[in-house]
């Protein structure tokens, strides 16, 4: 459903229709698919570059605050590193033995059918992923333009124009090459790296001439905060969050049981092994009063070292947040795209570009959505309202791994984890859920209550055959016009090289 193929009557086609323009030598039996373009270098880039955003470079004070001393709030970075590759190690086995796109979603319609799967995937589509997106991107709008207005404030209406144009040129770029897409975020995730590496260096060079008064008493009894861990471990397990991205573009992987299990170990060591040398590099220069007073912590530990260089800070926060909105955007318009496959989205966002061989509709699909919501009312309050969703469902699918064990033995597993991992992981994940109930009940309750619009959804789109007669007419006159002029137009514009789509399937 949705690929390209030479539009003719002996492949099914219809007289009159002008064949496909010229596909690229190398598809292969003429078929047009995504393309296995996903090395193990652009499998690290995609979860480092997608991982490492603007937490790290602007308010790590949260697990600080919550954890009460310096001490503390470094093996909480360490246990987060540590809990994320259990998680991450659960889904390498995941993504290895069900190797389709798409990931959670994926992953929960496997193990536990089409209606959890749905609902997860509504909960995505209506308000997850396009406010995660326009809540980056702002991010990159905010710092992107501090340099111009520094040492005043930025302008909203400058931050939410420039975000418009990030997002703009980020959709563009995912719509036009996968190729491109791959070595961009390769490109920035060595920015990102580099960023850190400006932080790190001359913090433990500090570290090693002497500075290391912010670190007595690291571990004092009297300062750690007992009730407030659970708290630093959810603020933790926020900034380690998109692991899990290589996993929604399994297809498009070289080698997916190999190369998905290493790129994750070897993104999450370096991940981990970058956070923490980061934090003591930060605690070097600062004290913890110092950085818990801090709106952005990166651009205070720059103008304390480096004078009139940390104007480049706020640009390397900017890239680090196009990197993470261009990583997420390529792999979550794959879970739309597998959706629409499954049937549970509208059959034109399983369609693909017949050259340049990208999901095109589903990486548009949340453009509209995104812009709306920057310009338009409170994104961070939604976020709150669904940030417990996310490790709902993760938690769901990490349980349907060990589900699928006892169900489905004769799965094929070529990385198969010890059960004791998964099992870790998922609990962790309801942990912090029950958490989030716990500590703001009227917030997680409405975002709750707003994922539960996905039932009603799912027998309305999704399971009633019968629908009304008004609607059956309106679609039987309005299907047979669609396909009269899309066939119009893209016989026009195949003529000028632009783009065709295989319409046969709509009748």
């Amino acid at each position: 459903m949705g690929t390209g193929v030479n539009n003719t009557p002996q492949n099914g086609g219809h007289p009159g229709d002008t064949p496909a323009p010229k596909e690229e030598p190398d598809a292969p039996n003429g078929k047009v698919e995504l393309r296995k373009k996903v090395t193990l270098l652009r499998g690290i880039s995609i979860i480092i570059g997608t991982i490492i955003g603007a937490g790290i470079f602007i308010s790590p004070k949260g697990i600080l605050k919550n954890s009460g001393s310096v001490g503390m709030s470094l093996v909480v970075w360490i246990a987060c590193g540590v809990l994320s590759l259990f998680g991450a190690l659960s889904y390498a086995e995941l993504g290895t033995s069900i190797q389709k796109s798409g990931g959670h979603y994926t992953y929960i319609l496997e193990a536990f059918g089409p209606q959890m799967a749905f609902i997860r995937l509504w909960a995505d589509l209506i308000a997850i992923r396009p406010a995660g997106l326009a809540v980056i991107s702002l991010a990159f709008g905010q710092y992107i333009l501090e340099p111009i207005f520094m040492p005043c404030g930025v302008p909203e209406i400058a931050i939410k124009l420039a975000t418009s144009i990030g997002i703009t040129s980020v959709m563009y770029l995912n719509s036009m090459s996968t190729s491109w897409t791959n070595r961009i975020q390769i490109l920035l995730t060595f920015s990102k790296l580099l960023a850190i590496a400006i932080i790190i260096v001359p913090g433990l060079y500090m570290l090693f001439k002497g500075e290391t008064k912010n670190f007595e008493n690291a571990f004092e009894v009297s300062n750690i905060k007992l009730t407030g861990l659970p708290l630093a471990f959810y603020s933790g397990m926020y900034a380690y969050a998109g692991w899990f991205y290589l996993n929604f573009v399994t297809e498009e992987v070289e080698n997916p049981e190999k190369t998905v299990p290493l790129a994750i170990c070897i993104s999450m060591a370096i991940v981990t092994f970058c956070y923490v040398l980061t934090n003591v590099a930060y605690y070097t220069v600062m004290s913890a009063e110092e950085l818990l007073a801090s709106q952005a912590v990166a651009v205070t530990f720059a103008g304390k070292m480096m004078g009139n260089f940390s104007v480049a800070v706020p640009v390397f926060v900017a890239l680090s947040c196009f990197g993470s909105m261009n990583g997420c955007l390529f792999a979550f318009s794959r879970m739309f795209y597998v959706a629409s496959r499954e049937g549970h989205l509208p059959e034109v966002l399983s369609m693909i570009h017949v050259r340049r061989h990208t999901p095109l509709a589903a990486v548009l699909v949340l453009y509209p959505m995104t812009v709306f919501q920057l310009f338009v009312g409170d994104i961070y309050s939604l976020l709150n309202f669904m940030s417990f969703l996310r490790w709902l469902f993760i938690g769901v699918a990490v349980l349907g791994l060990i589900y699928m064990r006892y169900t489905r033995p004769d799965m094929p597993r070529p990385f198969k984890v010890p059960l004791f991992i998964p099992a870790i992981f998922s609990f962790t994940c309801f942990f912090m859920v029950f958490l989030s109930l716990y500590s703001d009940p009227v917030n997680t309750g409405i975002g709750f209550a707003i994922s539960l619009t996905g039932i009603p959804a799912y027998y309305i789109f999704i399971v009633f055959d019968r629908r009304p007669k008004w609607l059956q007419d309106g679609l039987g006159n309005t299907l047979p016009s669609l396909r009269r002029h899309l066939n119009a137009f893209t016989r026009h514009h195949c003529e000028n090289h632009t783009y065709y789509w295989h319409m046969d399937s709509i009748d």
